[in-house]
């Protein structure tokens, strides 16, 4: 997943019974979609000796967050599928669970309950690949966001169909069509929950590459068929090759471009396909890279902490720095080996994310493993505040790519990441194993280095050591410059963002010109510069110089207020990486290994 962050949420579960024939079905209607409103019927077959059925809605999905989509949740009924009269008792035991009682609900009297049907509304009009919309443009579906499931019976057979599909809507899912028009089926309910839906007026194309078919869906105007298609198939063609091979016959990316950006932008991988939302198709080689590099690194390259997949509450992994990190550091390497980006663009975002590093104090005292098992933090605005946390995504790219630098160097350049991923997608995937979320990922680099990495690894994962890359870097004929430079400080915190949440001054910075202009603790953000405000403020403040004068629209005690102030500077390490001369011939096949993913 690429920020906003994302999360891995499907396997089947091979330890749960699967009753003979069962299949739990579901229909979704999209009547009237301008309500944001999806309808759900779920039926689901009862045995014989069944007094009563569990159903539940999953509490978290895609995000590392803990969302309760069951507040959305209205309208709850069950009824005796023969006689749809007959209600069925049903109570709710906790905010996500509900119980449906069969006892007496029979078609006729004494009769048993064949078939259960379960009845309820949800509302969902949040943009981005981690949420569910619908509205009168199109229906976006994160099925666990929607879909109630059996606790008991998530390895059970399901099928969805999709009702009252407005005129001109097509429907679109990496999933097995059903035999009834718009519908789907799937082997559980872990696999349906894996395979997000898009029904609309979208653009398609396809293409077809060393055995595998491409399918690509897009909603939005911003793009261009051939650049797209040249992006995606460049990446594809890469991605595969380096792992030896798909592990799937089909893959298929759902883009959303233009506005959903602006709330709620990012991607979200699954195990055969990726939902991505950015500005334009111009803008989608970075997010496509990440994400369809997820289809080995994390979906199938799995730690064992994240199975089996529980939907009620958080999953604490030490090993997000390594799932979600070194993607990062191979959507980079991606980027550059395929010629999507320059030499030069590659040392710059490598530098750039060093830069990110050094300007948070908390990397003096959070690990890459503790931010990895804080991530159920980062919807919290204190949390993301560059002195209480570091992100696993920028400080395990950075780890990737020294580790990489580290297993060339001291195999001559005979192996590299390359062959630790490879190693881990035959020794874990292929098996059918998860990975120790520590020791797995150590013994994987030392059993392909043929070395030790217990320093490495005490000091740069598990611990908080500055990393040595003056050390790292020269075993590349690189060099890794410093100066310090003035950049742009708002002299204020906030907390609340999203597209539903109030943004509000936390704590204003004594001194600051904020403070001088009178911004206080508790006003309420309305706009910036006469504009919307921005979703992410740092993401706005980057672009931003010193000395800029920018006008805030706050309210305070139901008055609405104007504050005109400067943005401050303060000093920052600006880094660049640059090739040193005089490199030895060493130096020079270690870089041109790793800038090109080749080994000697």
């Amino acid at each position: 997943m690429k920020p906003a962050r994302r999360i891995v949420l499907a396997v089947t579960l091979l330890f749960f019974a699967r009753p003979a024939a069962a299949t739990i079905s579901y229909h979704i209607s999209l009547k009237n979609p301008e309500q944001h409103i999806f309808h759900v019927e779920m039926q689901i077959p009862a045995a014989a000796a069944d007094r009563e059925i569990i159903v539940a809605l999953p509490a978290w999905n895609a995000l590392y967050q803990v969302r309760d989509f069951s507040y959305r949740v209205r309208d709850v009924r069950a009824s005796n599928s023969a006689n749809s009269a007959a209600a069925l008792p049903i109570r709710m035991l906790d905010k996500q669970t509900w119980r449906i009682s069969l006892a007496g609900g029979g078609a006729v009297a004494g009769s048993a309950v064949q078939t259960a049907t379960l009845d309820y509304s949800i509302e969902w009009d949040d943009p981005g690949p981690f949420n569910s919309q619908l509205n009168a443009h199109h229906a976006f579906v994160n099925f666990a966001e929607v879909l109630m499931y059996v606790p008991t019976r998530r390895a059970e057979d399901t099928q969805v169909q999709f009702d009252d599909v407005p005129d001109g809507w097509r429907i679109a899912a990496e999933l097995p069509a059903g035999s009834p028009p718009n519908s789907f089926t799937a082997a559980s309910y872990d696999t349906l929950v894996d395979a997000p839906t898009e029904a609309g007026k979208f653009n398609e194309f396809a293409f077809d590459d060393a055995g595998t078919h491409f399918r690509v869906i897009v909603d939005g105007k911003e793009w261009h068929r051939e650049s797209l298609e040249s992006i995606v198939r460049d990446i594809t063609k890469y991605e595969v090759r380096l792992m030896g091979g798909a592990p799937f016959h089909q893959y298929t990316f759902f883009y959303h471009f233009g506005p959903y950006a602006e709330v709620g932008g990012g991607g979200m991988e699954h195990s055969n396909c990726t939902a991505i939302s950015v500005p334009s198709g111009d803008a989608a080689a970075s997010v496509t890279a990440h994400e369809f590099f997820h289809a080995w690194n994390v979906k199938r390259i799995r730690p064992q902490a994240l199975e089996p997949v529980d939907y009620t509450k958080e999953m604490y992994t030490r090993a997000l720095w390594f799932a979600e990190g070194v993607t990062s550091t191979y959507g980079s390497y991606t980027l550059e080996r395929t010629g999507l980006w320059t030499k030069d663009q590659f040392y710059e975002d490598l530098a750039g994310q060093i830069g990110e590093l050094d300007s948070r104090p908390a990397h003096r005292w959070q690990s890459v493993e503790e931010s990895s098992l804080d991530a159920w933090l980062e919807g919290y605005d204190e949390y993301r505040r560059p002195e209480r946390s570091i992100s696993y995504y920028n400080k395990g790219q950075i780890v990737g790519d020294m580790l990489d630098l580290a297993i060339r160097d001291a195999t001559d350049n005979h192996k590299s990441l390359d062959d630790v991923l490879r190693r881990m997608y035959d020794a874990y995937a292929k098996q059918g194993r998860f990975y120790d979320d520590s020791q797995g990922l150590q013994t994987a680099a030392e059993e392909v280095a043929g070395i030790k990495f217990d320093n490495f690894f005490r000091s740069y994962v598990a611990g908080t050591d500055e990393i040595p890359y003056e050390k790292l870097f020269s075993t590349a004929g690189l060099e890794l410059k410093v100066e310090r430079r003035a950049a742009p400080d708002l002299g204020f915190w906030t907390t609340g963002h999203g597209p539903s949440a109030q943004v509000v001054v936390s704590q204003v910075t004594p001194g600051s010109t904020a403070e001088a202009a009178g911004l206080r603790p508790g006003d309420a953000l309305l706009a910036l510069n006469g504009q919307s405000l921005p979703r992410y403020l740092p993401a706005w403040l980057r672009q931003q110089t010193p000395g800029e004068t920018i006008t805030l629209h706050v309210r305070r005690d139901n008055n609405d207020l104007d504050l005109t102030f400067t943005l401050a500077a303060i000093d920052l390490n600006k880094f660049s990486l640059v090739e040193i001369p005089g490199a030895t011939e060493k130096q020079k096949r270690v870089r041109e290994g790793w800038l090109k993913g080749k080994t000697d």
